[in-house]
């Protein structure tokens, strides 16, 4: 048999190979849908960072809070975006004293075309950026302002709330004390508006779930938790508690100054809640169901610490946009925005249950933890509580409570 030669067996080949073979690309069919193409979406941060103690300070909140858990989120978005061809990038802005405001930065980072902004800053700062950049169509996440009022009068339409509010975190804690039946509070608050603001949500918290406040006390010794050494005010606040009946001291110190020093102080052997000791919160440390150890792994490896709250809140605003956006297929933040209140939309979170926003507040429902600063005590809400839509609700302002017109 005669064997064909070397050129007209390549002649074969490549006529065999046809339309499938390899060569240069091709003009798309008539009618054929075309290529799918990638989405890329830009969200920014704006943050400042906490200065560094002068001396040292064994709970130092870290330079890079709340943005580590940003970038663990967008991490975790381009995981699965390589799958849906979507990619995210993270814009982080740090507001530096003597630099521009947070309108300005948010205004800068909007001209560039980011419509999503994630933000940890208070709560005058976040109705500032949202006033600013509502008519450029784009939206906020509030991962650390836990002011009430933001749900409530001064709520606004572009702005969703992953961090709990006062009310929520108060409710939580008073639903742990109930069912442990500790009816009988000891408020003790501090001097600043934060700690005002919290000691009111407690007495909306005690009527709520029929807990009574005993006493209501003023804290006037200064900052005994930051002082750390004897002075003669600790005479004097050991007695602070004298004469008074209770099941539990309540104490109001969002800024870390005093409420550490209570517990173990007290005249009566009484435990102690509220800012310090047994808190709600969203993320701890000691959290390890639900896949959480899995992600306070990632986290580690990725930021060398611990996990805290603000990373947490600042990773689920994250995961809210990319979840979204793959679902919607779309970054169109005007399609993204309804959609999140959408019963079709929610979010996986190592919370046991997957989390969605309440329709009339933008709150970001979702279980609180209960902890002690070595373990979980509880979970709220606690087993019992029945809501005609979801347990989530029994925490926090629910609908005929609410106060919120959105603007």
């Amino acid at each position: 048999m005669r064997v064909p030669s070397r050129s007209l067996l390549a002649v074969l080949a490549l006529s065999l190979a046809g339309p499938l073979g390899p060569g240069p690309a091709r003009a798309q069919e008539p009618g054929a849908p075309p290529p799918p193409q990638t989405i890329e979406t830009r969200i920014g941060i704006l943050y400042r960072p906490q200065p560094a103690p002068a001396s040292y300070d064994a709970e130092a909140v870290p330079e890079d809070e709340g943005v580590a858990g940003a970038r663990m989120g967008i991490q975790d978005n381009n995981t699965t975006g390589r799958f849906t061809k979507q990619t995210y990038a993270l814009d982080e802005v740090v507001l530096a004293e003597g630099g521009p405001s947070a309108v300005e930065a948010a205004k800068g980072l909007v001209g560039k075309g980011v419509k999503y902004l994630v933000l940890a800053l208070p709560a005058a700062e976040v109705l500032a950026v949202s006033d600013a950049v509502k008519a450029d169509g784009a939206l906020v996440f509030n991962a650390a302002a836990p002011d009430d009022s933001l749900r409530g009068a001064e709520c606004r339409q572009n702005v969703f709330h992953v961090v709990p509010s006062r009310a929520m975190q108060t409710d939580a804690l008073a639903q742990f004390l109930t069912f442990m039946r500790w009816r009988k509070l000891f408020l003790i608050v501090g001097p600043n508006e934060g700690d005002r603001l919290y000691a009111e949500a407690w007495k909306n918290s005690a009527r709520k779930f029929a807990l009574k406040i005993q006493a209501e006390k003023p804290w006037t010794f200064g900052p005994l938790a930051r002082a750390r050494g004897d002075t003669p005010t600790r005479a004097e606040a050991m007695v602070f508690t004298r004469g008074i009946d209770y099941d539990m001291a309540i104490v109001a110190d969002e800024a870390g100054d005093w409420g550490d020093y209570v517990p173990y102080k007290t005249v009566d052997p009484r435990p102690v809640g509220g800012t310090q000791g047994l808190i709600a919160t969203t993320w701890h440390p000691t959290l390890e169901t639900w896949g959480a150890a899995q992600a306070q792994n990632r986290f580690r490896r990725l930021a060398g610490r611990l996990m805290r709250p603000l990373d947490y809140q600042a990773w689920a605003a994250i995961r809210t946009v990319g979840d979204a956006v793959t679902a919607k297929k779309t970054n169109d933040a005007a399609i993204i925005g309804p959609f999140l209140t959408d019963p079709a939309f929610s979010l996986p979170a190592y919370k046991g249950v997957s989390l969605t926003y309440r329709p009339w507040d933008h709150q970001l429902r979702q279980p609180l933890i209960v902890v002690q600063p070595k373990a979980v005590v509880s979970v709220s809400p606690e087993a019992g509580y029945l809501h005609q839509r979801t347990p989530l609700d029994t925490i926090g302002i629910d609908l005929p409570e609410t106060a919120c017109k959105f603007r």
